[in-house]
């Protein structure tokens, strides 16, 4: 979907994005180099939002279901539950750990040990008190989670540029106080370079997994933001999915415990993914440019270039509003301007629907 920078000489210059952790990277989901934005209040004002974008309106309001903010007395909710000492576990794991050790930034849990290489302490542990562990949010299989980036198997070159992004102040979010993107800010300013390089050749070396499971729908279940991501309400009622995707975890309680062996499903809208495969792959008579030319014939990324292909749909609408309202604004995300500028939300749900429907 990004042209290759000799082909973009007619057109402008060279970019693109991804990120490292609340600990090296938040967002999860490229397209040559940039992302995108939105603001998530309650369910029920989300959808009300959910009519479509005109194709060339100039910068709508960033979409409330994309950027799930964490309300202040659920962050309290949290902190009060840590006291708790009861051991907590998951299936497949012989390992337990307290709320408290759960919420541990710089000792966060993990669940399968042998189902990855050895973390690098940064990943690990993080550096007390100014870098959070990277595998605290990003896991340490690397698969991310809605609020932030997938790392696993992106490449090095990529990863670094992502940190020094984010410490130059070249990648933001169109929501500024968003937590995930505050943090990362603040984590890239501390980190050495030593520190970046190797969490960024751990997380280049690991296999990305199926992680999201896609389903069109035109109904999905009301929501509640929790952990700045969408969860199920407590009402386990429905609504109309609008032109929306809802991204929610598979289990609540085991994605709370932070086990990276439980994924997320995420519905879009009925017809979005072959919508977005026909944008994707055609460019839209002209609205934007083929995804394949830079990302690969299955979107799995090249060389410096990003894979696309299984990346949450949440993180890669982020990144391409991000991109396309200018908060993403590093060396990579300048090629993206043209391939973003023309694109309607719908657009972006619709590629972000067919991106996520691919196996990594």
């Amino acid at each position: 979907m990004v042209p290759k920078l000799k082909m973009l000489a007619t057109v402008s210059r060279s970019a693109w994005g991804g990120s490292l952790s609340q600990g090296i990277t938040n967002r999860r989901v490229h397209i040559a180099g940039t992302l995108v934005v939105g603001i998530l209040f309650a369910s029920s004002f989300a959808h009300s939002q959910s009519a479509p974008t005109p194709p060339h309106a100039k910068h709508p309001a960033p979409p409330p279901w994309a950027y799930a903010n964490n309300p202040a007395d659920k962050i309290r909710d949290a902190k009060d539950k840590s006291t708790d000492p009861t051991l907590q576990h998951v299936p497949d794991s012989t390992a337990s750990f307290t709320l408290a050790q759960v919420a541990n930034f710089y000792n966060p849990p993990d669940w399968h040990p042998t189902d990855h290489p050895a973390m690098p302490d940064i990943v690990a542990h993080g550096r007390t008190p100014d870098v959070r562990a990277c595998g605290y949010c990003h896991l340490p299989n690397g698969q991310g989670r809605p609020e932030n980036a997938s790392l696993a198997g992106l490449s090095v070159g990529y990863i670094v540029q992502q940190l020094e992004d984010f410490k130059g102040g070249t990648r933001k979010s169109s929501v500024p106080d968003r937590r995930p993107g505050v943090a990362m800010v603040g984590i890239a300013a501390q980190a050495t370079e030593k520190e970046v390089v190797a969490a960024a050749k751990y997380f280049s070396s690991l296999k990305p997994k199926q992680w999201i499971r896609v389903v069109e729908t035109a109904t999905v279940p009301k929501t509640r933001v929790s952990g700045w991501m969408l969860v199920p309400a407590a009402t386990h009622g429905t609504e109309p999915i609008g032109q929306r995707i809802i991204e929610v975890p598979e289990s609540v309680e085991r994605t709370e415990l932070r086990d990276d062996q439980s994924g997320f499903v995420a519905y879009v809208p009925l017809g979005s993914i072959k919508k977005g495969k026909a944008l994707a792959e055609s460019g839209g008579g002209g609205k934007t440019l083929q995804c394949s030319i830079c990302h690969g014939p299955e979107l799995k990324g090249m060389g410096k270039t990003p894979a696309l292909a299984g990346r949450s749909p949440s993180y890669m609408v982020r990144q391409l509003y991000d991109m396309q309202s200018g908060a993403r604004n590093g060396p990579a995300a300048q090629s993206m301007k043209p391939v973003v500028e023309k694109l309607s939300l719908d657009d972006m749900v619709s590629l972000a629907a067919y991106t996520a429907s691919l196996n990594p």
